[in-house]
């Protein structure tokens, strides 16, 4: 249940304007200090995987991962996408509490 939650949030978070995909993209809000949550695919590359985790880690960004890229992309409504950044706190600091309630129980 609780994962059905945060993809919906996910969903209503990209029709609020407050997401954004793309390895660049998201790279680059997270060194602007824009991004609050970045989502990475389990299947994303090993050079792809690196680097964003590398940028979130150093800005302090949080990053949760999920299945497939096929997933995400649906979640936002879009094609398969890699990476996607969270812009706005509400909306992340909601998501990672949802996440992580689903990873304990």
């Amino acid at each position: 249940m609780t994962q059905v939650k945060w993809m919906s949030l996910l969903g209503l978070a990209t029709r609020a304007g407050k997401v954004i995909s793309g390895e660049e993209l998201v790279v680059k809000e997270v060194r602007a200090n824009n991004a609050k949550l970045v989502f990475l695919t389990d299947d994303a590359s090993v050079n792809t995987s690196k680097k964003v985790l590398d940028k979130c880690h150093h800005y302090g960004v949080p990053v949760r991962t999920v299945p497939d890229r096929y997933t995400l992309g649906h979640m936002i409504g879009k094609d398969a996408r890699v990476t996607v950044a969270v812009m706005d706190v509400g909306f992340a600091k909601k998501m990672i509490t949802l996440l992580d309630e689903s990873k304990r129980g």
